[in-house]
Parts: C-alpha cells; sequence; structure tokens
C-alpha cells in the first residue's frame, strides 16, 4: 500500500510541476472542472424541477381528497350515520397530516432549487472569470511572440527572454502561480 502512495505522490508532484510549467493547461483544466460542475449543477436543477411538479400534483390531489372526504362526513352526519362520519373525519385528518408533509417537502425542494440556481451563477461567474484568465494569458503570449518578432526585424538579434534573465523569469512564474492560486481559492469558497 505504501508503494501505490508513493507513486501516486510521485505522479502529482510531477503533474504540479508540469502545469505550473504551463499554465494554459492548469487554467484549461480548472475551465474543464468548471464546466463540469455547471452540467452537473443543471442536472440537479431539472431533476429538482421534475420532483417540484411531481409534489404539486400530489398536493393537489391531496387538496381534492380532503374536500371529498369533508363533504362525505358532512353527509353522513346529516344522514345520521355518526359512524361513517367520524371514519370520514379520520380520512380527512390522515389526508390533512399527508399535505402538511408535502407541503413541507415541497418548500424543502424551492429551497433546494434557489441553492441550485445560485449555485449555478457562481460556477458560469467563476468559468468567466477563468476564460477572462486563459485570454489575458494567451493575449500576453501574442504580445511576447510579436515582441520576439518585432525586436528580430529591428536587430536581427533574438530578443532578451525571461529564459536569458533568471529574476525575470522568477517574476513572471510568481506572477502566474499567484494568479492561479486566488482563482484556486476564490473556486473553494
Amino acid at each position: 500500500m505504501g508503494l501505490f502512495s508513493d507513486v501516486g505522490r510521485f505522479f502529482e508532484t510531477r503533474l504540479e510541476e508540469f502545469l505550473k510549467n504551463h499554465p494554459h493547461l492548469e487554467l484549461q483544466a480548472i475551465a474543464e472542472q468548471l464546466g463540469e460542475q455547471e452540467r452537473e449543477a443543471m442536472r440537479l436543477n431539472r431533476d429538482l424541477e421534475l420532483q417540484l411538479e411531481q409534489i404539486e400534483q400530489s398536493l393537489t390531489q391531496v387538496a381534492k381528497d380532503i374536500q371529498h372526504w369533508h363533504k362525505r362526513g358532512q353527509q353522513a352526519e346529516a344522514g345520521g350515520r355518526k359512524d361513517l362520519a367520524a371514519a370520514a373525519k379520520q380520512r380527512e385528518a390522515m389526508l390533512l397530516r399527508d399535505g402538511n408533509q408535502l407541503w413541507g417537502k415541497m418548500q424543502g425542494t424551492k429551497k433546494r432549487i434557489e441553492q441550485a440556481k445560485s449555485l449555478l451563477i457562481q460556477l458560469q461567474n467563476k468559468r468567466q472569470e477563468v476564460k477572462a484568465k486563459m485570454e489575458e494569458l494567451q493575449a500576453s503570449q501574442q504580445a511576447q511572440n510579436n515582441y520576439d518578432t518585432s525586436w528580430e526585424n529591428l536587430t536581427g538579434d533574438r530578443p532578451p527572454t525571461a529564459a536569458s534573465d533568471p529574476l525575470e523569469s522568477k517574476f513572471q512564474q510568481w506572477e502566474m502561480d499567484e494568479q492561479i492560486r486566488q482563482m484556486k481559492q476564490k473556486m473553494g469558497k
């Protein structure tokens, strides 16, 4: 078992290193994860909407049954059949309890629907943030490529790069890591 956990940690470490060196892939992975969570939230919302519809139909039927047995009890009482009137009242009371349970279930389902909708909005907003960061990173890379090309056209040499300036390279890596850390932190909320 220790070997498997060691191998697992090794692969996690290697994956983290790879993603740090390729921030666009990490952002893409985050975007895909958010997309999957968004689809799950949409599926949950649909399921809850169906449940709510079924509960409302059941509640409507219980209300009709309560009316029916209320009338039956009144008829039996008017006809002098106290035994039937008492049985009808018991049935009506049982249906009222069922109706109260269904009402509570309906209210709980409505609350869960609101929570699912709120979650969906949060996920969509986070996915938009990640998309914006991906576009920002892409624009930054494009700008660097344009700079490199224009430098070569002007001087005939390759421009100084972050690779030739280790301090600049470290700062760029640190800035990217910080942006990704902040995005992960926002996702965790």
